[in-house]
């Protein structure tokens, strides 16, 4: 299939068509020719007002609940949300039934993927089960094709496992990923500790709970000299952590979730059980300090934090409603709507070459003869997330009847072209 692209502003800083306007012409999954204009005929024509093309992006943490759990979600309905979101790669975390914690379970994954539009990586399992007890067989799943290791959403609480796993992992030059929340403070809390959690007659969770296992997880890398992504970071002392660490030059990335940076506690006052999320929505401050992290670079990537959760895990009391929420076709317009100052390439670090770079994906440049990997979007155009449209099977996001700023217009990856027909 011939796909033709009209005026579209190039933005690949790997790319010598960087920052130019041009015409691309894609032949399958190849890209044939880039001018300034073509006359070539094509099967699909892709134009808007204010198209911008970058290398595709790639989510670092997305629940699609496959094997085990797939009233949630599958790793084809999956797929089909991070592509309307403009994602290309996704890290699925471990979190199925059973655990992703051999390389059968990675290959199963592997397998199923192989023809959906979108490169679903698997997050192989740190521990066996998950339950931060004795470590998975990481190796053999890294040579079936786990792209990194972490507990998911069950972050290992143990510092002397956390360290063997750092200590094996720098033999293969792996990665860990984890979530930095001690469970042990603030356990059976349910939103943020302060004024808000105070007013509403919530147990709260201090921000000491994530701070405690940054600082720890810090130590300990810097004892392993090993690599490490932390990722949903929510409060100010955590990315003054994270600083201090990076300063120092600790092999240590960090990621933010599109939710943390949108809201804050205060936003929970109606007890709106899509926002109950882990780590939980903090402080005006801490929100403040995320995006301004993100805007001078302390912040790696966007990672969506996608958990989908059916009816009856999120439409009950707040107290025994499931943390999580959506986020993969949102993430985007959620980012470019609050932080409209955001270059575009910076934009792209955030969601594409960051993450490609620290976990060794393959960089795909804009470029005749090079493999299609791309992401087309707006700025500029109104999106509206609604339940309707979705193409998550899940429908908990706080985001939904909103409008924000920003659309995707298509992805073209495997030489599909996969577009949401200017609607999430």
């Amino acid at each position: 299939m011939k796909i033709l692209v009209r005026q579209a502003t190039i933005a690949d800083p790997g790319s010598a068509h960087h920052g130019q306007v041009a015409d691309i012409l894609i032949h399958d999954s190849r890209l044939v020719k880039i001018s300034s204009h073509l006359k070539d005929s094509a099967d699909e024509t892709l134009e808007a007002e204010g198209l911008t093309v970058s290398p595709g992006w790639v989510d670092i943490f997305a629940d699609f609940a496959d094997p085990g759990y797939e009233f949630r979600e599958t790793l084809a309905s999956g797929a089909a949300a991070a592509a309307a979101g403009g994602f290309t790669d996704v890290f699925v975390v471990p979190n199925t039934k059973p655990i992703v914690e051999n390389k059968t379970q990675v290959e199963y994954i592997v397998a199923k993927s192989a023809n959906l539009p979108v490169n679903i990586h698997p997050l192989g399992a740190i521990t066996k089960g998950a339950e931060g007890k004795e470590l998975a067989e990481m190796y053999d799943m890294r040579n079936s094709g786990a792209i990194a290791f972490s507990d998911g959403i069950r972050p290992v609480q143990s510092p002397g496992l956390f360290l063997k796993a750092l200590q094996y992992v720098k033999a293969f030059d792996g990665i860990l990923v984890q979530v930095p929340v001690d469970t042990s403070i603030g356990a059976g809390g349910l939103i943020n500790e302060g004024v808000i959690s105070t007013r509403l007659g919530l147990p709260g969770i201090p921000t000491l709970a994530e701070e405690v296992i940054i600082k720890r997880d810090i130590d300990l890398l810097r004892y392993t000299g090993s690599r490490l992504h932390l990722t949903a970071i929510s409060t100010q002392n955590g990315l003054e952590l994270v600083r201090a660490a990076k300063k120092e030059g600790l092999q240590l990335s960090c990621s933010v979730t599109p939710y943390h940076l949108f809201f804050c506690d205060e936003d929970l006052q109606d007890y709106d059980t899509n926002l109950k999320v882990n780590p939980p929505l903090r402080s005006r401050t801490d929100m403040v300090a995320l995006r301004e992290a993100v805007l001078d670079g302390t912040i790696d990537c966007i990672a969506s934090h996608h958990l989908p959760y059916d009816w009856d895990n999120k439409n009950c009391e707040f107290e025994y409603a499931r943390n999580g929420m959506t986020g993969l076709e949102t993430a985007f317009a959620v980012v470019n709507h609050l932080l409209p100052e955001l270059t575009n390439d910076r934009l792209i670090a955030l969601f594409s070459t960051n993450a490609r770079n620290i976990f060794n994906l393959p960089v795909t440049n804009i470029e005749e003869g090079e493999t299609t990997n791309l992401t087309f979007f707006t700025r500029g155009s109104i999106t509206e997330p609604n339940k309707q449209t979705r193409k998550s099977k899940s429908a908990n996001s706080a985001f939904f009847e909103r409008q924000l700023n920003g659309m995707v217009i298509a992805t073209i990856n495997k030489g599909i072209l996969t577009s949401p027909k200017y609607s999430l």
